[in-house]
């Protein structure tokens, strides 16, 4: 029998008000659809540090809110990718600051470069020398550019992983470059909406697991949001990969 990678599915966001009645029952307050959520997710991409900046008390009220052994995958401050480009300062000293007070709970940390941002490998090794180890970190890239080998070497060299995407007209290669996969479906019919048809998952299962090569772990997120199409899609990937029940369930 095959060796089994640690394997993480969930959706990109949670507090999406058009989930309710398709996903959050409809009595349910906001304030407990975190809490739900992780009663069916062993995982969740959180999106709102890309915006603003959460404070400590924030960070520690998501890790309080959620089961032992469920995890937050982080998305970067825009200030540090699509302001700054990559150009290291003190905010990246106090973002990271910030998300190790989700402890535990914390994932990976998914930095997502602008479309229009094309190959500058200069400041990209700056970037990735100044990331911290004990961390895990993933790049996003959405200029075709950067899909080289020069840039998969360096992200190599300090084990950081490539984020694989699923976006419509848009390259996604198939290369691991760190210690864990990371995958993002934005949407079968275009950005944000459309779900994945059977045959679709059933691929991208097959090359996940074969990119694992049994050892590491996948983190799949899916931001099809519209229409809750997200939650049945990863519902339904990960049967298809055989992840275990969230740690939440059966509570």
């Amino acid at each position: 029998m095959s060796a089994r990678p640690a394997i993480w599915v969930g959706t990109s966001g949670w507090h999406y008000p058009h989930w309710r009645g398709i996903f959050y029952p409809s009595d349910l307050p906001p304030s407990r659809w975190l809490g739900y959520y992780a009663r069916h997710f062993s995982t969740v991409e959180l999106n709102a540090p890309f915006y603003r900046l959460p404070t400590e008390k924030a960070f520690q009220g998501w890790a309080k809110g959620v089961p032992p052994g469920f995890r937050f995958a982080v998305k970067a401050s825009r200030w540090i990718t699509h302001m700054r480009r990559l150009r290291g300062g003190p905010e990246v000293d106090l973002f990271l600051e910030r998300v190790r007070h989700l402890g535990d709970a914390l994932g990976p940390i998914l930095y997502q470069l602008p479309p229009r941002m094309g190959r500058d490998l200069q400041r990209l090794e700056g970037f990735l020398a100044r990331l911290p180890s004990g961390l895990l970190h993933a790049m996003e890239f959405r200029h075709p550019s950067w899909f080289c080998p020069a840039v998969y070497a360096l992200l190599r060299r300090y084990r950081v992983a490539l984020c694989l995407v699923d976006i419509v007209d848009f390259p996604s290669p198939r290369e691991a470059t760190g210690e864990f996969i990371y995958v993002r479906f934005h949407g079968a019919g275009g950005l944000y909406w459309g779900s994945y048809s059977e045959d679709a998952l059933r691929r991208w299962a097959q090359d996940m697991l074969a990119l694992s090569e049994g050892y590491r772990p996948l983190w799949v997120y899916f931001n099809n949001d519209a229409e809750g199409a997200a939650v049945g899609d990863a519902l339904r990937l990960r049967a298809l990969l055989g992840e275990t029940a969230s740690p939440a369930e059966g509570i």
